[in-house]
């Protein structure tokens, strides 16, 4: 088998930059230039395996709630039960402010959430007396946002992330459960009870796939009919 000779990348990269240089090439034009490269030169592109997330058992998550309730840190127990009833992301759960819930109809509004999107999600009827006891004593602290520090600011995704973690050594989980696998446990368990993507992707912040695309612009009122048809049966 013959040896193939190559430049070293860093010196053959001052020999290319040394043509281009005099075109003042932006990053669109050299994105362009090596797409055609490698079809000159027959460059497959090698996509990564997307490996599976992990997805806690309702064993798992039950067991991780019991020491979440035990804590009776209520803040806590209301933060991880919103994340898991929403399914929001940590980085929406952090900016929610007050005045977008609405207890009324069970709902919340996340403002520019991934992809600088607006999006309504639900959350569960038997939450709405606990959410709005926490949501009083917030008001009385003149509180903006769902959820503050002791020093009267919104979390930080760490902060949550930090939080989430206690509990996780607390339990003495393996898997460490984050703010992402409490959302791909939501979603999962809806999967399961054989609710379709098309009613799951209005709430869930998911760009539609191309499958899907006829019902983006189904109502949260059909898919939250669905959500709360579902929710009694909810582990937690």
């Amino acid at each position: 088998m013959s040896i193939i000779k190559r430049t070293p990348v860093r010196q053959k990269s001052k020999q290319i930059a040394k043509l281009l240089k005099e075109e003042y090439p932006d990053y669109s034009y050299l994105r362009e230039l090596f797409r055609q490269l490698r079809i000159e030169l027959r460059v497959d592109v090698i996509k990564n395996e997307q490996k599976l997330p992990y997805v806690p058992s309702e064993e798992e998550m039950c067991k991780y709630y019991e020491v979440v309730w035990k804590s009776r840190d209520m803040k806590h127990v209301i933060m991880i039960k919103t994340l898991l009833y929403t399914g929001v992301r940590v980085s929406e759960l952090v900016n929610i402010k007050l005045s977008e819930v609405d207890l009324d109809n069970c709902q919340m509004k996340v403002t520019q959430g991934k992809g600088k999107k607006d999006r309504i999600v639900p959350f569960p009827n038997q939450f709405k007396e606990i959410l709005a006891m926490h949501i009083g004593a917030m008001n009385k602290k003149n509180g903006k946002y769902l959820f503050e520090s002791s020093w009267n600011r919104n979390y930080t995704d760490r902060g949550i992330r930090k939080i989430l973690a206690q509990y996780t050594k607390l339990a003495g989980m393996e898997q460490s459960i984050s703010p992402h696998k409490l959302r791909h446990f939501l979603f999962t368990w809806l999967k399961k009870q054989g609710i379709d993507d098309a009613l799951i992707q209005p709430y869930s912040g998911h760009e539609s796939r191309k499958t899907l695309e006829i019902y983006s612009k189904l109502s949260i009122g059909d898919a939250q009919k669905e959500y709360n048809n579902n929710m009694g049966k909810f582990p937690i």
